[in-house]
């Protein structure tokens, strides 16, 4: 299969154009995009610690509720939060039931270690099981949507996303903090105002995609209609500063050690804590061709803060058949 020659990004990709040097149209849109990286990076430095001045302290209970997997990213976004701007942090893990032992153990000693308060939400089993077998079999999002990550893991991020912003309102928390990488959101998006029409928007989009009987059942995680406008001025900033930060994937690992959090080894080579990824890559590369991360990879390898060959490792090793197995065994599929 040809993939580009400077990222990772295959023919199968949709959208995707080569120039007579192997260049898809996104490395060369990047190239020609003008834009001063590394100013834009400070840019963004100054902008959220300026945020961070303006509503450190402001809140009664937390200056931010951080969606904290245990994996490595979001561990290492906890602590330089914690770390560097010593806020008062509230941490929500979703129990999803495929969380790694090994996990489970990083994101208890990390906490602890860094002195973060943490929730855990267990959705019951019945709920997700039958959540991710349907997207497990079904593409139900939209193919833009299905550009970025497969179906059980946009399912999955639904509900953490839509808990911490509901946690947030209800609790005047002024800061949303994900851990995304500098691939997964543009630094354009890494410290942005919601807009209530927007989430709106979107949290009936998520409603639409599902049989109702689903969605019923985690319908508690998303926003009652009544809060868009009673609590329209607690609204949050959404963050996610590895956009903007010195970012290396080895050197992150490195840092971890340093407080206790350890490598899992039965996860797949994109994820540290989740055992029902591989199965949802394998499902999203038969049915679109193209691997779920192969956008954010590719992005990382086009701004240097990964080398192309870990980039093609992650992407075109074959995927963990037992950890497939595991899942699949798991889901009864």
């Amino acid at each position: 299969m040809k993939i580009c020659n400077k990222c990772i990004l295959p023919e199968t990709f949709p959208g995707i154009r080569f120039n007579d040097h192997g260049i898809c149209n996104h490395c060369q849109r990047a190239d020609n995009a003008g834009v001063d990286i590394d100013e834009k990076k400070s840019e963004y430095h100054d902008r959220l610690d300026q945020l961070i001045k303006d509503v450190k302290g402001a809140s009664p209970s937390y200056d931010v509720i951080m969606a904290y997997s245990g994996g490595k990213d979001s561990s290492y976004t906890l602590k330089l939060l914690r770390e560097r701007y010593d806020l008062k942090i509230l941490a929500f893990t979703l129990d999803n039931h495929f969380v790694s032992p090994t996990a489970w153990k990083n994101i208890d000693i990390i906490a602890d270690n860094l002195s973060v308060d943490l929730i855990k939400v267990r959705p019951p089993w019945q709920a997700v099981k039958e959540l991710f077998r349907l997207t497990a079999e079904e593409d139900i999002f939209s193919p833009a949507t299905l550009l970025r990550a497969s179906s059980v893991c946009t399912a999955c991020i639904s509900i953490v996303k839509g808990f911490a912003l509901k946690t947030a309102i209800e609790m005047s928390i002024p800061m949303v903090a994900f851990g995304w990488s500098p691939g997964q959101a543009p630094i354009q998006s890494a410290i942005m105002k919601t807009n209530p029409a927007l989430i709106r928007q979107n949290q009936e989009s998520i409603k639409k995609s599902f049989p109702a009987d689903i969605f019923n059942s985690i319908s508690q995680y998303f926003l009652p209609l009544e809060y868009y406008e009673k609590y329209k001025d607690r609204f949050p900033i959404n963050i996610h500063p590895l956009a903007f930060f010195d970012y290396n994937e080895k050197n992150v690992t490195e840092v971890l050690k340093n407080i206790g959090w350890r490598l899992p080894d039965d996860t797949d080579t994109n994820s540290s804590n989740c055992l029902l990824n591989a199965y949802a890559n394998q499902q999203h590369i038969e049915r679109n061709k193209f691997h779920p991360y192969v956008w954010e990879i590719a992005g990382m390898v086009r701004k240097g803060v990964m080398e192309r060959d870990d980039g093609i490792e992650k992407i075109y090793t074959e995927q963990n058949q037992n950890m497939v197995e595991y899942a699949k065994d798991k889901l009864g599929l």
